[in-house]
């Protein structure tokens, strides 16, 4: 590190060009990290690298410094100045001369994300701090993910068979359909039981009895909105609602979702309290949760968001606080 020995983090995302300042929260982060006095850097997955020597292996980083222009809110939003960014010549670093490297790259967790994972895996053996854990990035799917904290959500199948989802569909009137791939709500279907040809959209999203799907009972409590929870090392530090708009049973803010401020009630405290021991003992430390009418719906780990809209709405400096909280505990 040129300025090599300062403190640093690196940020694993995608191309910065396709970021939005006033709306991704890993700039939010990497803002914060730059004000904490840890040099933001940043990569993609296919900048990772690992080599094996004499003495073992090293985990490796093709990475630029960045230096961010500060974005504040203002009576209109976010306030970006252009340029937003500027950034150093890229060098070739072993991950343990960071701080911390954070894995932000968007879904899908395909072959790519899976493989820079492995990669992250190794430099974590050699002490790194990696947020969220790579064995944990495998091991939660977003969708999955909640099963095992299945009390707590709405009555949920995950299945490949028609038929199943047909007599799932049957039972509960109406359900919502989604992909364990998806993200932002992209994919997302509801149908009901008297839907006309049910049978040929659940092979459709199904892709021919191929991939399993999950389908969850409809909660009609969610047009008062999605509430997006971020826990930080297991404890919630901020929400925002996100209510659907123009007709849309989804709530995503990516689908037109109208962000609200929000604090948590009792029952997504309760939530919150069962979770938290959970995802810190696996190494999440970074995630967001997802509650509709009191019942958990995903837990968010690749590259959860809200920061900017918590920020805005609740004046919670939800980012600086999780900078302080992973240097506190590094």
């Amino acid at each position: 590190m040129s300025a090599s020995e300062a403190a640093a983090q690196l940020f694993v995302i995608d191309p910065i060009t396709r970021l939005k300042p006033a709306k991704d929260t890993s700039v939010a982060l990497m803002q914060a990290a730059q004000r904490a006095g840890q040099r933001p850097w940043i990569c993609t997955p296919a900048d990772l690298s690992a080599a094996a020597a004499e003495g073992g292996h090293r985990a490796w980083a093709t990475a630029q410094p960045l230096t961010l222009a500060p974005i504040r809110f203002g009576p209109r939003g976010w306030e970006v100045p252009s340029p937003w960014y500027e950034l150093g010549a890229p060098e070739r670093l072993p991950l343990e001369r960071f701080t911390a490297v954070w894995m932000r790259k968007d879904p899908p967790v395909d072959e790519a994300y899976l493989y820079a994972t492995h990669l992250l895996d190794l430099a974590e053996r050699r002490g790194v701090r990696v947020i969220n854990r790579p064995a944990a990035l495998r091991a939660w799917n977003e969708k999955l993910g909640s099963l095992r904290f299945s009390e707590r959500m709405a009555p949920t199948l995950v299945s490949s068979r028609v038929r199943e989802l047909q007599a799932f569909t049957a039972s509960h009137g109406e359900v919502v359909l989604k992909p364990l791939g998806g993200r932002a709500g992209q994919g997302v279907v509801f149908a009901a039981a008297g839907t006309p040809g049910l049978r040929a959209l659940l092979e459709l999203v199904t892709q021919m009895e191929a991939l399993p799907v999950m389908a969850q009972a409809f909660l009609p409590g969610v047009q008062a909105g999605d509430k997006r929870i971020l826990l930080v090392d297991g404890e919630p530090l901020g929400a925002v609602n996100r209510v659907p708009t123009g007709g849309e049973f989804r709530s995503n803010l990516a689908v037109g979702g109208s962000p609200e401020p929000s604090a948590l009630n009792a029952i997504e405290r309760e939530i919150c309290a069962e979770l938290g021991p959970v995802l810190r003992a696996e190494g999440l430390f970074f995630v967001g949760i997802d509650v509709i009418d009191g019942h958990l719906s995903e837990i968010n780990v690749t590259s959860p968001t809200g920061v900017r809209e918590i920020e805005s709405l609740g004046g919670i400096p939800l980012a600086d606080l999780t900078i302080e909280r992973l240097l506190a505990g590094s």
